[in-house]
């Protein structure tokens, strides 16, 4: 069994539901580092998966669990599926992408740590929630009609022009 399906079993029930207890343990611990990332303003960090386990006082498969969440929002994505314990993964922290990828998981315990201040302004940070709420909402142009003009410029109805196809 690899490590990223240990973390799912611990994590998820078989109908793919939460199972709780996990993350009322993982949660905390997840936020802790976090919190020194932010504090030390730390850009890279590097190490196996064991070694980062080590360092921040984690069971192994939470530290899987944690680079699963951060694996895409960091600038050197990476598919930790495939992440063993003696894999050696390298986080360039890129603050900005990490903030607006917590607003879009809406961990607002996470990106309302008080550590961002450090970091960026409370403008910056409105800003950048403001653009990453908005980023997921849709916005559908005007339909056209099958009797309005054709969007082409031939100045035939749509549906005997282009609406044909």
């Amino acid at each position: 069994m690899t490590l990223y399906e240990k973390w799912l079993q611990k994590a998820y029930d078989q109908q793919g539901q939460s199972i709780k207890k996990t993350w009322d343990l993982y949660l905390p611990l997840e936020q802790k580092i976090y919190e020194e990332i932010l504090e030390k303003k730390l850009t890279e960090i590097s190490g196996t998966v064991k070694e980062l386990s080590d360092r921040f006082d984690l069971e192994t498969v939470y530290m899987l669990g944690f680079l699963d969440g951060i694996s895409q929002a960091v600038a050197n994505p990476f598919d930790a599926k495939e992440l063993e314990e003696d894999d050696t993964v390298t986080l360039e922290i890129d603050f900005e992408k990490l903030y607006r990828t917590m607003v879009d998981y809406k961990a607002k315990k996470l990106h309302s740590l008080p550590q961002w201040d450090g970091i960026f302004t409370e403008e910056q940070r409105k800003v950048f929630y403001s653009e990453q709420k908005a980023a997921g909402i849709v916005v559908r142009g005007e339909k056209i009609g099958r009797n309005d003009p054709c969007t082409c410029g031939s100045g035939k109805k749509y549906k005997r022009c282009c609406g044909l196809n």
